[in-house]
């Protein structure tokens, strides 16, 4: 049975993030190197970033189950937006189909994160690659959220849908390095090198 989520996260319009502000370039520096004809955007939100994937030249995809941001979303011309959630029976015609997932700060509000991973598993073709970015955790980042006494700020736990899973570099390329998947690059961004705000892992289904 697929993990509930939250109802409503609270898309209002289709303005980006700041995170997607520092990790749009990260992304699309990394996919110039993998080169995709055909991406799913797995939790697409309010689709903010779908329209620099088009301009790619790309065939894009992408889910979103909050039905505010699946309704901004769908407005994007050029992108299959449908609303559906990790975990989700996804179309037949999907599986094994895409080169590239992209899946930016999604996972961290997952309850079965390993349900992303079948669902990258499913609808890859063999050697695919995916991009997942997260709010990035190590041991200064850390330290200085404590000194700072930052943490109740970073965790914002009183916002619906908000972060229940946190994750460190190791930790991450565990989830998917156990099934199916081969570690192939991990860079930071935003902020200074170790305080960096987000992650980003590249991993290659084997």
């Amino acid at each position: 049975m697929k993990q509930p989520i939250a109802e409503r996260y609270g898309w209002h319009n289709n303005q980006q993030s700041c995170s997607q502000g520092y990790l749009e370039p990260a992304v699309l520096s990394l996919a110039e190197i993998l080169k995709p004809e055909s991406v799913l955007d797995v939790g697409t939100g309010n689709g903010a970033l779908l329209p620099s994937w088009v301009r790619q030249g790309w065939q894009v995809s992408a889910i979103e189950p909050d039905t505010d941001g699946f309704r901004i979303a769908k407005q994007v011309s050029g992108a299959d937006v449908r609303q559906f959630g990790v975990g989700d029976d996804l179309p037949a015609e999907w599986k094994n189909h895409f080169d590239l997932i992209i899946c930016l700060e999604v996972v961290e509000h997952l309850f079965n994160p390993q349900l992303l991973v079948e669902t990258a598993r499913n609808v890859l073709k063999p050697g695919g690659h995916v991009i997942i970015s997260t709010p990035y955790h190590g041991y200064l980042k850390n330290l200085a959220l404590a000194l700072f006494n930052k943490w109740d700020f970073h965790h914002h736990p009183e916002r619906v849908g908000g972060h229940i899973k946190f994750w460190s570099s190791s930790t991450l390329r565990s989830l998917f390095e156990k099934d199916s998947f081969r570690a192939v690059q991990f860079r930071g961004a935003g902020r200074a090198p170790y305080l960096w705000n987000s992650m980003i892992w590249v991993f290659q289904k084997i």
